[in-house]
């Protein structure tokens, strides 16, 4: 539901179907993945987990130049590229049964997925201004979530009709949601090339990279969400592991817990975006958000020890809360980092604070199951002490950022084009 208070930019729902029918796609196959591609490729879960974290790794190091792409040949492109890119990977998957062929395609898909966010982003900077970076973020969050729970329970279907081939199926499907969403994608039209800010902060000299790692104030941006995005990963990563290991609880109460994340995050994106932006500054509805992170985290180390046993109720309580600084987090973060990057090399910047995304997901698996084998307390108040600090960060920057990027002006409909 697009809200009416502000207004939109040519192309707008498109826009976002692609972004709805691109995490349509991805939820056939991200909660499955290593089952996924044991059957489309036949190979050994070992080796197909040795081969997505290994490609993991240098999709992260190509990140860089993703945002030099969107720089130099422009959002639009690089975004209907990779969604092309990851068309044909998915397609060729069935019939990459060879290590050499997987490790090739699964490299190449995994630069494409690594990428797109940054792309995307870079994308809603170019087309939506001011408070209509949160609305943009807010609803496009709400879609994908909508998209990912459709999609699992999709694939689910399917599994659950045809068997181990419905994975085949599947996989086909989901490239061609990426084809659909690179052709709804080609239908938004690019903003006045006037209308771009083509200066650099901090001066026209420092040009690519350079002015990324020149500008200390966006670093400290990047850092802070490096910190707080840890959180994102503790109901994927942490969560199904203490349920089961720690709890003794059965595994589907974890799956319960997913099903609330998600619901929550797509009913509720867009009003919370709506109404966190009339009432504060980004960076402080982004530390609002690591502050309710942090709260879920401490309930959770000190209600679980304390009492022996731990109801459902209780863990659906710490997993809404969390929920809730996700859904306040989320859009004013991203709206915030948007705003700041200088639109010559707004790329790169994206670029670089994906990054923190990235690394955040690298670290999160070792970094937590490490904690949690040393005591259960431990990796919840480790994300609590990182969400804090993540939080405190952001509301120190708040004087060093730009102004119009703290506490941004209604959205102008002059740049866009008309539809």
């Amino acid at each position: 539901m697009l809200s009416k208070r502000s207004p939109g930019f040519p192309g707008e729902r498109n826009l976002m179907a692609a972004l709805a029918i691109d995490a349509l796609g991805n939820g056939m196959y991200v909660p499955f993945s290593l089952v996924f591609f044991r059957h489309v490729t036949g190979l050994p879960l070992a080796v197909i987990g040795l081969v997505l974290t290994v490609t993991g790794l240098l999709a992260m190091v190509a990140l860089p130049l993703v945002g030099t792409a969107v720089d130099r040949f422009g959002a639009r492109r690089t975004q209907i590229a990779l969604h092309l890119v990851r068309a044909a990977g998915f397609a060729v998957y069935p019939f990459a049964s060879t290590l050499p062929a997987f490790v090739a395609v699964t490299l190449v898909t995994a630069v494409a997925t690594r990428g797109y966010p940054a792309v995307q982003q870079a994308r809603i900077g170019e087309l939506a201004s001011g408070t209509g970076l949160e609305r943009i973020n807010a609803l496009g969050r709400s879609l994908a979530n909508a998209g990912l729970g459709a999609g699992s329970l999709l694939a689910a279907l399917l599994v659950g009709l045809a068997g181990d081939g419905g994975y085949t199926v599947a996989a086909l499907l989901n490239a061609a949601s990426f084809v659909a969403a690179a052709a709804l994608v080609r239908r938004v039209p690019d903003p006045r090339p006037e209308a771009v800010d083509g200066t650099v902060r901090g001066g026209a000299g420092r040009i690519g990279y350079r002015a990324v790692l020149a500008d200390r104030p966006f670093l400290g941006l990047a850092t802070a969400n490096l910190l707080i995005s840890l959180g994102y990963a503790s109901l994927a990563v942490l969560l199904p592991v203490y349920v089961t290991g720690v709890l003794h609880a059965s595994a589907s109460l974890a799956g319960l817990a997913f099903a609330v994340n998600t619901v929550l995050c797509a009913a509720l994106g867009v009003p919370a975006g709506l109404a966190v932006r009339r009432f504060t500054t980004r960076n402080r509805a982004a530390a609002t958000g690591a502050a309710l992170f942090a709260a879920g985290f401490l309930a959770q180390a000190l209600l679980v020890p304390a009492t022996g046993r731990f109801t459902t109720a209780a863990l659906m309580a710490v997993v809404v809360v969390v929920t809730l600084g996700e859904i306040v987090h989320n859009p004013a973060a991203s709206a915030l980092v948007t705003a700041t990057a200088p639109a010559a090399v707004r790329g790169r910047y994206l670029a670089a604070y994906q990054l923190s995304w990235s690394l955040s997901a690298a670290l999160a698996p070792s970094l937590l199951t490490g904690l949690l084998a040393l005591d259960s307390r431990l990796p919840w108040l480790a994300l609590a002490a990182t969400a804090l600090a993540g939080g405190a960060l952001l509301l120190g920057l708040e004087r060093r950022l730009p102004a119009l990027a703290v506490r941004p002006e209604p959205q102008r409909t002059d740049l866009t084009t008309a539809a």
